[in-house]
């Protein structure tokens, strides 16, 4: 039996393209819920941290739709909102999966905060696109006047763009350490979104506009948990370098110090791959034994060593 954080995205649970609505996400995070039951049936241990785009997207463009209405919210509210909301449908979704293959496995949701930096160099340069897309031009000035960074994406128009600083602690890890310890093999869904970001100011716990990286989060909340495997579930079986081009390769191993130079290279882009890399050296290196990156299809045989790139320490 091995001790797993597994970090799913949140187009795992909601694919672009696809309606938004909760019927079309149940039906995908019940599939996903699936493949994350099957690690349980093999006997693993599973600490869940989950994406959140698509789900804070939507809530983001009802603040803006409604804000005549209705007082918006502040983006660390928002990100709450969506712990709780896709804690809620995967919560459930596992414990039906695992009624019907008659596991006796507890799950629980934990809304969790994650430390931040305040003087992190990505306060200065927001970078991480949220929210709608927007078109009009008066719409872009009173968003500017609000003090908003907003960026041109090609894709749909002009889009805000906030903070993306590295997390360094998650606030509830010894919560989170006392649910998995009892030996009941409880699954726990935490760290969601990459967590609610903080800072410390005058003592106090201080939310902040900002997203963290899910990837890293979990990286991070594995340290605190003392685990020594993390599982990475992207939308590829595997790594490749040349991605997309007639060289491309898929690579089974992937050593850390190989994996640095590709980085460095840009074989491994900020907005995709990269996160996922970064997470898995900085696992690594910090106590982490073993980390996997791979599909949601692949998960279990990727965790027996069987599919998937596992990014080993030499």
């Amino acid at each position: 039996m091995t001790k797993l954080v597994v970090a799913i995205g949140g187009n795992a649970l909601l694919p672009p393209g696809e309606p938004s609505d909760v019927l079309a996400q149940r039906k995908r995070i019940e599939a996903t819920s699936a493949r994350l039951a099957d690690l349980v049936t093999a006997g693993h241990d599973v600490v869940l941290v989950h994406g959140n785009g698509p789900q804070v997207g939507n809530i983001l463009l009802q603040n803006e739709e409604t804000r005549h209405i209705v007082p918006p919210m502040p983006l660390d509210v928002c990100g709450a909102e969506s712990q709780a909301q896709i804690g809620y449908l995967l919560g459930q979704a596992l414990r039906n999966e695992f009624a019907a293959r008659g596991i006796r496995r507890g799950v629980a949701c934990v809304i969790t905060q994650v430390l931040v930096d305040d003087k992190d160099p990505a306060f200065a340069n927001p970078t991480k696109p949220i929210g709608p897309y927007y078109t009009r031009e008066d719409e872009i000035v009173v968003k500017k006047a609000k003090g908003w960074k907003m960026v041109y994406d090609q894709r749909g128009g002009w889009r805000r763009v906030v903070p993306s600083p590295r997390p360094l602690e998650v606030i509830e890890a010894e919560e989170i350490r006392r649910l998995v310890a009892d030996g009941d093999g409880r699954v726990v869904i935490a760290a969601g979104g990459g967590g609610i970001p903080v800072v410390r100011r005058g003592g106090k716990l201080v939310g902040v506009e900002a997203v963290v990286d899910k990837d890293l989060a979990a990286a991070v909340l594995a340290r605190g948990l003392g685990w020594t495997h993390l599982v990475i579930a992207s939308d590829v079986p595997q790594v490749a370098v040349d991605f997309g081009t007639p060289s491309q390769r898929f690579l089974d191993r992937l050593p850390v110090a190989e994996a640095k130079k590709f980085l460095a290279k840009g074989q491994f882009p900020p907005g995709n791959m990269g996160p996922k890399i970064e997470a898995a050296i900085s696992f690594l290196e910090r106590g982490g034994e073993r980390a996997v990156v791979t599909d949601l299809d692949h998960l279990l045989p990727a965790v027996e060593g069987k599919a998937g790139t596992a990014i080993s320490k030499a």
